[in-house]
């Protein structure tokens, strides 16, 4: 995983993984996440402490972490907090990143 640059922030497609560095929940989370990237061999989702970016957080009305914030179309599309398995992230990527299915 990639950490977020402001630039990232201003794109209209992503997937961002926020988190807080203390948080068991967010490992928990982050490692779901980075199974998936080991898995097709490629970054797809950026990184953000939330502890370091209070004025986003509160922009883009984050409830409480770990949160992936989807962006697609230059709109946020999904919050997703509880992430409960790696299916269940797979099924917003197969929506939202159907490319990464391509054969």
């Amino acid at each position: 995983m990639q950490q977020v640059s402001e630039q990232q922030l201003n794109q209209d497609h992503y997937f961002l993984y926020i988190y807080t560095p203390f948080c068991g929940t967010c490992q928990l989370a982050k490692s779901m996440l980075t199974k998936i990237e080991s898995v097709h061999r490629e970054n797809i989702f950026l990184e953000m402490n939330a502890s370091l970016h209070p004025e986003f957080m509160q922009k883009a009305q984050i409830e409480s972490v770990p949160c992936l914030l989807i962006k697609d179309g230059n709109q946020v599309k999904e919050k997703i907090y509880a992430f409960q398995s790696i299916p269940n992230i797979y099924s917003y990527l197969m929506k939202y990143e159907p490319g990464l299915f391509a054969t």
